[in-house]
């Protein structure tokens, strides 16, 4: 693991704010999801160099300038959106020494499959959409970036494509 595994690019306040989550969620459920929404879903649009530099800076204090355009109007709510649709999907389990356990409240109707699709798949339609607009704007300040285009050293080259997610089967 690299010294800057930790820096997640966005904070619980954010996901509140930007998202139907309710401040009684504990953060400590929903950081795993942001975190690996962030080393798919960013590194992958961003490419690793320039990845790697965000979350340098982020950890530094040092995030200015053009590169913190790019984090807090591209990168966080792109970031925020890919997180709550891997979050909805899995939110409800909880696993421990006694294995595999869903969690249901007293007094709640628990969502079928269809509703949670119908969740996650807008959650990343989203996401989606802010990733075209980040693509879009870097490449047209692809000067302001070079990591962007520079030789990633074994990491990831950038990709406006999302992932490929399928629905889940049980």
């Amino acid at each position: 693991m690299r010294t800057n595994d930790t820096v997640l690019l966005v904070d619980k306040q954010d996901i509140y704010k930007y998202t139907q989550l309710k401040g009684n969620v504990d953060v400590d459920n929903i950081s795993p999801f942001v975190k690996v929404a962030q080393d798919i879903e960013v590194q992958q649009v961003l490419g690793s160099k320039l990845y790697r530099k965000i979350l340098d800076d982020v950890q530094g204090g040092t995030l200015t300038g053009d590169y913190d355009t790019l984090v807090m109007d591209y990168v966080q709510p792109m970031l925020i959106h890919y997180a709550m649709a891997d979050f909805i999907q899995f939110h409800t389990y909880e696993v421990n020494n006694a294995g595999i356990m869903k969690n249901t409240p007293e007094n709640t109707i628990a969502p079928d499959r269809v509703e949670i699709d119908t969740l996650v798949k807008r959650y990343r339609q989203i996401g989606d959409t802010y990733r075209k607009r980040l693509t879009d704007w870097i490449t047209l300040k692809i000067q302001l970036f070079p990591e962007y285009t520079a030789y990633q050293d074994g990491g990831e080259y950038p990709t406006s494509k999302p992932t490929n997610y399928s629905n889940w089967n049980l």
